[in-house]
């Protein structure tokens, strides 16, 4: 198996469960070049890795971050943030 073949390869942001666990949860996301995730929060903590490519994190405390590919970021609760694609990227979202 391979994180690249989650997705449909043309779809701009994709996200699909990839492993469930009684404690968390871990979601195999796709970004692609100029795609982005919109606005949200999380209720719980979550840890974004970049597995492959480049993307940009913000959130609304003026949190920007530039991550590249073995590169990860925690996100805090109750803060929004998104995540735009800067090159086709394949992520995890743990949770």
């Amino acid at each position: 198996m391979n994180i690249n073949e989650l997705h449909e390869p043309q779809k701009g942001v994709s996200a699909k469960p990839l492993f469930k666990a009684s404690e968390g949860n871990i979601t195999a996301l796709q970004i692609l070049e100029n795609a982005q995730l919109t606005e949200h929060i999380t209720k719980a903590p979550a840890l974004l890795m970049c597995v492959s490519g480049e993307v940009v994190f913000e959130n609304e405390n003026g949190l920007k971050q530039l991550l590249l590919t073995g590169d990860y970021i925690q996100i805090e609760p109750f803060v929004k943030h998104w995540v735009k694609g800067v090159q086709p990227s394949q992520l995890l979202l743990f949770k």
